[in-house]
């Protein structure tokens, strides 16, 4: 987990991009900085470390307080997963600083996951406690990050290419993605992309997840206003303002994924990488894990590595705290317990938040179920019941905690086989 971390470093992923960078840069009159979501900051630091000229404005919006931040950098703290007054303020400075970008100015601007929340200006009539209520709703619903994206790109003013369109000049962005399929126009909500999305869609997502009737009125009367006409739709594909951007993934999942295989492979372990992303609802998702740690137990080769990575979802219906990742592990307890070879599985959000938690993820293997009876924890299917995966794990000390890391790609999972003459 360390070496798939350490792959996905948002520094070195922004190094990638430095020569693009540079030459738009030396091109312009003058430059401005924008950089948003849980990276921002080593993002921007890379970025001003390998540029010569400094920009004329600049801010970054994280969460949190960051330990260093380059001299002449704005900076807010801002809300996730739902936004706060801060994340508004970043909004509207954002905006500022792309309407203060000319006809010959260049406008970088840096993304990584956690931006729709930490970088938001909601439009007319939406407050921010109608956003705080609707994206906490989604959540807890269960609704993926295309699905709850399709909504707030259609109640702001920053997402949904709306960023760089309020930007005469030239806007050049870099992105580490933390979604599946890295689609630009849902990583971040896409502020600097055209979106295929509609206020339709929005509203056919908040139907979906309960209904209209469970939502903010200053919400669904704003879709509703965009649906009818009143409000402009975001920008399209062909937008003249959007033939100035253009937008480059510098990192990703892969990366992450690439870091783990080697440092496995490194240790003499035969390594095999999942290529469909695991997506779905987390219990649901541990059975595709489950599926490939069966089919290796049967095998009974050499010591193994399996990987895989996505972003699944979690539907809360009970009182418990917990995270995605901390729920595919409990999931996985008791079927584990009934296999005869050693298997360790760890799942782990790369940005070192899992849920509502200071934990990143989970571990579990063949054990988990004996020390849990041990410690008297009884059947984890019950905190499974009750979205109660951080308790289970926290009392028997197998949570990963690593804090907030830095970057973001989602989330990876890591199962360790002994090999055929170690069982």
């Amino acid at each position: 987990m360390r070496a798939a971390l350490s792959a996905a470093d948002a520094g070195a992923c922004v190094a990638r991009g430095l020569p693009s960078v540079r030459a738009a840069v030396a091109a312009a009159r003058r430059w401005n900085l924008i950089a948003a979501g849980k990276a921002a900051v080593p993002m921007a630091s890379a970025c001003l470390a390998g540029v010569a000229v400094r920009p004329f404005l600049a801010m970054a919006v994280a969460p949190g307080r960051p330990d260093a931040l380059p001299g002449g950098v704005e900076y807010f703290t801002g809300g996730h997963p739902v936004p706060t007054s801060g994340s508004l303020a970043a909004g509207q400075r954002a905006l500022e600083i792309a309407a203060a970008t000319a006809p010959g100015d260049l406008l970088v601007v840096l993304l990584s996951g956690g931006a729709s929340a930490l970088l938001e200006h909601p439009d007319d009539g939406v407050s921010l406690a109608d956003l705080q209520a609707a994206t906490a709703r989604l959540l807890r619903a269960g609704a993926d990050i295309s699905q709850l994206n399709a909504v707030r790109k259609h109640l702001s003013r920053v997402k949904g290419g709306r960023l760089s369109s309020a930007a005469e000049g030239r806007t050049l962005a870099l992105a580490v993605s933390d979604v599946v399929g890295d689609d630009p126009a849902v990583i971040a909500s896409g502020p600097t992309v055209a979106d295929p999305t509609t206020y339709a869609d929005a509203l056919a997502v908040l139907e979906r997840f309960g209904g209209t009737d469970r939502f903010p009125a200053g919400v669904v009367g704003a879709l509703r206003e965009g649906l009818a006409g009143v409000r402009p739709e975001t920008p399209k594909a062909g937008s003249p303002r959007l033939s100035r951007t253009a937008t480059t993934i510098v990192g990703a999942r892969r990366d992450a994924l690439d870091g783990a295989r080697r440092e496995a492979s490194g240790r003499g372990y035969r390594v095999i990488v999942e290529p469909v992303p695991l997506t779905g609802e987390a219990r649901v998702a541990a059975r595709s894990v489950l599926d490939r740690i069966r089919r290796q137990a049967a095998a009974r080769g050499p010591k193994t590595c399996l990987l895989s990575g996505g972003e699944t979802t979690v539907t809360v219906t009970g009182a418990g705290k917990g995270g995605r990742n901390q729920e595919l592990a409990l999931a996985l307890a008791g079927p584990l317990a009934g296999l005869e070879a050693g298997f360790v599985v760890a799942s782990v959000g790369t940005d070192g938040v899992d849920g509502p938690t200071d934990a990143a993820g989970a571990l579990v293997d063949n054990m988990t179920l004996d020390r849990a009876r041990d410690a008297g924890l009884g059947d984890p299917d019950g905190f499974l019941r009750d979205n109660d995966a951080y308790a289970f794990f926290h009392r028997l000390g197998d949570l990963v905690v690593t804090g907030p890391t830095g970057t973001n790609v989602g989330d990876i999972q890591v199962v360790m086989t002994l090999g055929e003459d170690e069982r």
